[in-house]
């Protein structure tokens, strides 16, 4: 087997990471030494230990273990394992773990059929995913299983991972004449990126593609950890919380005024292949809610880089992609207009409905207000354009004199909160 799968632990104090779950005291770990669990899922991004994680229960509860995986089981697949369980349970009194890799790739028959024997406790049930179980797992399920997310294991313990494999004699890689540089340790880890199991496939592979010395010793230097382990691949899912995580700090970075991290983010999105038009979206969002009248060519600038990256499309769609953020990101900031919509939309919803002024009206309208005893002057409304060389004319357009819009000072919002300070003490 390769060592990623020899050197799985077999005790909770084995398993690398997770010490918020396993620490001493932890939820997790009184559950497994109490032998108290029901139903549980982890969650987490790939080689940060869940399957190992189930082995691991299985061996210190006794349990008999059976593993499914959620691309290739079937709902006749399951009965099955879960007669058999049913089965043990009865004539030899030994509980089953049903293990389900991939859990988010069952379908809701197949999450169905496992719900009445989890609330019987035919079998103690782990799931495995690495998508949000809140959006891949269907609310039965989750209202019977305890979540428990996984974290990337630190670099300092995929160190101490790879030493005892590099030490073990039975299970890992002792029995060779290896020597292994920190430094060479170390880079396999940060390369790694929090991934177990990539750390320990790239140890075996530089232990073995690697020829003795004239010493007789294989000696991983860190320019045979750097071949090994090659580049680091970017974890990054286009429909999980990678993808709301990063394109929340792409905005965040933008609307905080800090281009460099605004731009590792959107080459980050682009490494990973996330659609640009997405990305030209949230830069059109940004620059009219973040910039907004401080700057309004923010607005022009992201739709041109929208249209513009879609006409091109990659590789050269990065070029306006970047342009637009740079400016959004160096530009002004105000948030005045959309803020002034959200008050106008609180009131719209909490409060009395406001009637029209009879000077706005229709004229049908302004008739039946003549009907009713309004006054020529109450119904006749201004044409602004003919009224002076500014072209205004104090009029109440609201019945209730409510003011939504606060302009700000910063850029060119402060020309315009000078004219409606003006404006507005003309209307009173």
């Amino acid at each position: 087997m390769p060592l990623a799968a020899r050197m799985r632990p077999e005790t909770p104090e084995e398993v690398a990471g997770q010490r918020h779950l396993l620490g001493p005291g932890k939820l997790l770990r009184r559950a497994i030494e109490t032998d108290r669990f029901s139903s549980l899922i982890f969650y987490g991004p790939p080689g940060v230990g869940k399957t190992t994680l189930a082995y691991v229960i299985a061996r210190h509860t006794s349990a008999y273990f059976v593993m499914l995986n959620g691309v290739e089981s079937n709902v006749s697949e399951i009965r099955e394992k879960i007669a058999e369980a049913r089965t043990r349970l009865d004539l030899h009194g030994q509980r089953t773990i049903l293990f389900v890799d991939e859990l988010h790739r069952f379908n809701k028959a197949q999450q169905d059929v496992l719900l009445p024997h989890l609330e019987r406790g035919t079998v103690r049930f782990i799931g495995a995913t690495t998508e949000n179980p809140y959006f891949a797992i269907n609310s039965a399920m989750l209202s019977r299983s305890q979540i428990f997310p996984l974290e990337p294991v630190p670099e300092e313990d995929l160190v101490m991972l790879m030493k005892r494999a590099a030490g073990d004699k039975e299970r890992g890689l002792g029995n060779m004449p290896l020597q292994v540089d920190e430094i060479a340790l170390q880079h396999m880890a940060r390369k790694a990126d929090g991934d177990a199991r990539k750390a320990l496939t790239a140890l075996e592979v530089a232990a073995l593609s690697t020829l003795p010395g004239e010493d007789g010793h294989i000696h991983i230097t860190l320019e045979v950890a750097e071949e090994s382990i090659q580049q680091k691949a970017v974890r990054y899912d286009r429909t999980g919380d990678g993808h709301y995580d990063t394109i929340s700090a792409f905005i965040k970075s933008m609307r905080g005024s800090d281009p460099d991290a605004a731009l590792y983010w959107l080459a980050f999105m682009l490494n990973a292949g996330e659609d640009i038009r997405f990305i030209a979206r949230r830069l059109v969002i940004c620059a009219s809610e973040d910039v907004g009248l401080a700057d309004s060519n923010a607005l022009r600038v992201a739709l041109a880089a929208a249209r513009a990256s879609e006409m091109v499309g990659m590789p050269e769609a990065r070029i306006p992609l970047a342009h637009a953020t740079v400016y959004i990101a160096t530009a002004p900031k105000s948030n005045s207009a959309y803020a002034a919509l959200e008050a106008a939309m609180r009131d719209v919803k909490e409060g009395k409905t406001l009637a029209v002024p009879d000077h706005l009206a229709t004229p049908t309208r302004k008739k039946l207000a003549r009907l009713r005893g309004a006054t020529e002057e109450e119904t006749t409304y201004k044409y602004a354009h003919d009224f002076g060389e500014d072209h205004y004319v104090p009029q109440a357009y609201l019945p209730e004199g409510r003011v939504y819009y606060h302009p700000t000072t910063n850029g060119m919002e402060l020309r315009i909160g000078e004219r409606m300070d003006m404006l507005r003490k003309r209307q009173s």
